[in-house]
């Protein structure tokens, strides 16, 4: 069977809502033997097989997925062998403390390097670098299971604020004293 097709056949019966974004290392156990892994992708891509987030991230289209969750499930794939955590920004906004953020950003606190990865028309993910150990943040901490992510309280997302000396201008502190 061709790899294009083994692939698709795969991904039709494997994939669901919940599980349809891929890493290279992902897929590769789709088509062993397949030596020119980089070149099947980007066939599967120009057919419509997959579509790219961004380098090293795709998404298998399936039916009812959830537009909004696609920045932080490409940011948990990126980062897997990473300590992360949705925090900053995206935390105080939806809290309703900050009532600006840029449309499709996502801010996550990472024990990895900071970086801003791009997108393209999905948005952008910014990953801040922390020295934070997870015991030191853990009570801070819930676990978002439809995002894949661990999500940081409303406290801690200001705290990470300050840490990383952001600006604090769009803060409403009437609204953030009411949450901590």
């Amino acid at each position: 069977m061709q790899p294009l097709k083994q692939l698709s056949q795969t991904l039709r019966s494997l994939a669901d809502r919940e599980h349809c974004v891929f890493a290279p290392s992902d897929l590769a156990g789709a088509v062993p033997g397949c030596g020119q892994l980089a070149v099947l992708l980007s066939r599967a891509t120009k057919a419509g097989v997959l579509k790219r987030v961004c380098r090293g991230i795709y998404l298998y289209p399936v039916p009812d997925y959830p537009a909004g969750s696609l920045l932080f499930h490409a940011a948990a794939r990126l980062r897997a062998g990473e300590f992360n955590y949705v925090s900053l920004e995206t935390v105080l906004c939806d809290a309703g403390v900050i009532s600006q953020l840029p449309m499709n950003w996502i801010t996550l606190m990472t024990s990895g390097r900071s970086h801003i990865v791009d997108c393209g028309d999905h948005g952008r993910i910014e990953f801040v670098h922390t020295a934070q150990r997870p015991t030191d943040v853990s009570g801070e901490l819930t676990y978002d299971a439809p995002l894949h992510l661990w999500r940081a309280s409303v406290k801690q997302a200001f705290r990470d604020m300050k840490a990383t000396r952001r600006s604090l201008d769009l803060v409403d502190q009437e609204a953030l004293h009411e949450l901590v």
